[in-house]
């Protein structure tokens, strides 16, 4: 019979004002996904289904190294959606005939006054028929021990949310506005008195 593992984790991130606004750039899956993930482990399969390699994940002495087939669309608000379609695990063959991988998930840009707030949540379940010795062992410790490692996978994917989507998106602008910065250079003027 399966284990259930489930995690679910949400993101509020506040977004400094720029030259173009956040839901033009979130338009772009293929820069999100970059910004979640770091590249070398990415695959872009179409325009909107990439394959991701995920480093290897320890379950209690298992060692497994999921491939996950993720769509990744935009809605022209600058909403992002992305969904799991397929997953793999490389090396134990006992388990990937009996794993699946859901993953859902969205970031939406929120105007609130005049600042902008990118909200958003991941959900995602594993449902694996553990093979002996692991399907003996007390169910309440197996759920811990696979809902913490399904956080710490989202909790991972939030900080480089965090940390990688202002910096690109910062960096787009100023791609998409090379002539801008000697614009907004304001030059003192010396007022004498």
């Amino acid at each position: 019979m399966p284990t259930r593992f489930t995690a679910s984790q949400s993101v509020e991130i506040a977004i400094p004002e720029q030259p173009i606004p956040i839901h033009h750039y979130l338009r772009q899956p293929q820069r999100l996904v970059n910004a979640l993930v770091d590249p070398s482990r990415i695959q872009q399969l179409s325009t909107e289904v990439f394959r991701l390699k995920m480093r290897p994940l320890n379950f209690m002495s298992l060692s497994i190294q999921p491939t996950v087939d993720m769509k990744v669309w935009a809605e022209s608000n600058g909403t992002i959606h992305v969904r799991s379609l397929f997953c793999e695990i490389l090396g134990i063959e006992y388990i990937n005939q009996r794993f699946a991988l859901n993953l859902k998930g969205h970031l939406s840009p929120e105007q609130q006054g005049i600042n902008t707030l990118l909200k958003g949540r991941a959900d995602l379940e594993v449902l694996v028929d553990l093979p002996p010795p692991f399907s003996y062992m007390p169910k309440p410790i197996l759920e811990a021990t696979g809902n913490g490692l399904l956080k710490s996978v989202l909790l991972t994917i939030k900080q480089r949310l965090l940390h990688h989507l202002l910096a690109d998106y910062r960096r787009w602008v100023m791609l998409q506005t090379p002539e801008k910065g000697l614009d907004d250079q304001s030059i003192p003027i010396l007022n004498p008195e």
